[in-house]
């Protein structure tokens, strides 16, 4: 599973208008699914985003989310299995099938709130209108590679 995490002041998610996710100060987390990603690695990336220290505490990016009482926005993002290595045109042979993906995005939700997080998330699927103040900036990209099966 791949993540790009963005420390906002404030982001929302529009579907038709209609805003179906919002939150103030926090993480907006973009996910992408690859196929062998399984329940673990949806476990394995919640722990990564709840405990990522990228908030300030006395001049240094030192805080995670849960200590400064941020919340986190979910949006699944199949672009992030993007391959443009050969053309112009993104092969997404990488990103996993919605309905393997579904599940794994509704895993990390619910592995973040396990955590202690207050999550708020787009609609899979949907055609979204993400909104972000991004706040430093900071932007970073988490990676958790499933576990070879043995």
């Amino acid at each position: 599973m791949r993540a790009l995490v963005q420390r906002v002041r404030e982001a929302r998610v529009r579907v038709d208008g209609a805003v179906v996710g919002e939150i103030g100060p926090g993480l907006c987390v973009l996910v992408g699914v690859t196929h062998a990603d399984d329940e673990a690695t949806a476990r394995r990336l919640a722990e990564k985003v709840w405990t990522l220290r990228v908030f300030d505490d006395a001049g240094f990016m030192d805080r995670p989310v849960g200590e400064v009482g941020g919340r986190v926005l979910v949006v699944s993002q199949f672009t992030l299995y993007g391959d443009t290595s050969r053309g112009r045109r993104p092969s997404w042979a990488a990103a996993a099938r919605p309905e393997h993906a579904e599940l794994l995005v509704d895993r990390l939700v619910a592995e973040l709130t396990g955590l202690g997080a207050t999550v708020a998330t787009g609609r899979f699927g949907a055609h979204m209108a993400l909104e972000l103040v991004n706040d430093g900036p900071v932007t970073v990209m988490l990676e958790v590679p499933p576990r070879p099966r043995t």
